[in-house]
């Protein structure tokens, strides 16, 4: 029987979880893990190239963790650990540092965007991220990694310093492919729905988080802005209806196409309320086992340290191959 692919990913670690991120991200994982052999990891290093309150940082990776625990990820079949618990991550960053080029790392579009609303005040950790992320992947020998548009620039980059250093010292890292997921890769904006929902760019009228009360999540669908017309149909000229329409189908499993022609002769707002109905069902549940998680720390923590020496040994032996073939003493 051959051995499964491995497949890695990550979240960071928030309470204010979006809809796009479970039905983009977590809920796929959840289908995947019993295709590929699979990392999933709470993002806390990634988290503080912007300005964290500690304690808020620890309950935030913890409520990730538990999310995706709710969501039904099956220890049997994955692990899942936090970034920082795992020191190779760091350790490897810092070598790919050495080995990709400001010029790459300048052109990357993310930090473009996010340092242009930082100001002066830019932390280099901003600029140096994709080296991190490079780590992330790289370290396990990743095949496949689960990615939206948005960081499809940067995988493309993890991909040029694998070949670039698979080039200077024989075959050190396996080069990734991206994988995205037909349906629910990007979930977009309920208010500006020509960009992603986001927690951090999001107004709290344009994003649902997997916090948000039922009430929350009806208002904020029917305040979900949609166009002049009346027609519902699946075209990006609709953007506000498709993006409703995508929600809808990422949860159901039926085609765009097949929730169209349930909304013949009927208006904007019966979709708005029908998709706000699907969310709510959805997340209750979820919502109710990522608490019955949080309630036992003790037992979480037990699942997080497991996670983390399984994947230690995993990444060490990737970084010892690497130490070794730069010429860093054995230790």
């Amino acid at each position: 029987m051959a051995a499964k692919k491995i497949m890695v990913s990550g979240v960071q670690p928030t309470h204010k979880l979006t809809l796009g991120n479970y039905l983009g991200a977590i809920k796929n994982w959840v289908k995947l893990q019993n295709e590929y052999e699979c990392y999933f990891f709470s993002v806390d290093l990634h988290a503080i190239t912007s300005r964290q309150d500690p304690k808020e940082l620890g309950e935030n990776t913890l409520f990730a963790l538990a999310t995706y625990l709710a969501a039904g990820i099956d220890l049997e079949h994955a692990t899942i650990f936090v970034q920082s618990h795992v020191r190779q991550h760091a350790e490897l960053a810092w070598v790919l540092n050495c080995f990709c080029y400001m010029g790459e790392l300048g052109r990357m579009t993310q930090f473009k965007d996010k340092s242009s609303r930082v100001g002066e005040t830019i932390p280099v950790g901003l600029f140096t991220y994709p080296a991190l992320m490079a780590s992330d992947i790289l370290l396990y020998q990743t095949e496949l990694v689960p990615v939206g548009a948005d960081q499809k620039q940067h995988l493309e980059l993890t991909r040029d310093i694998a070949i670039r250093m698979n080039n200077l010292y024989g075959p050190l890292f396996k080069v990734p492919e991206p994988y995205i997921p037909k349906v629910g890769a990007r979930i977009m904006d309920l208010q500006s729905p020509e960009n992603k929902m986001s927690k951090s760019v999001s107004t709290e009228m344009g994003a649902v988080f997997l916090s948000d009360s039922a009430k929350e999540i009806e208002k904020k669908f029917k305040r979900a802005v949609t166009d002049s017309g009346t027609e519902i149909s699946y075209s990006d000229e609709k953007a506000g209806i498709k993006n409703l329409i995508d929600i809808q189908s990422a949860i159901t499993g039926k085609t765009a196409e097949e929730i169209v022609a349930s909304y013949q002769g009927k208006l904007y707002g019966h979709l708005k309320v029908d998709t706000a109905n699907i969310v709510i069902q959805e997340l209750k549940p979820l919502q109710e086992r990522t608490q019955q998680f949080l309630s036992d720390k003790g037992e979480l923590q037990r699942i997080l340290r497991l996670g983390a020496d399984k994947a230690a040994a995993k990444a060490e032996a990737t970084l010892k191959n690497v130490y070794r073939a730069i010429g860093f003493v054995p230790y």
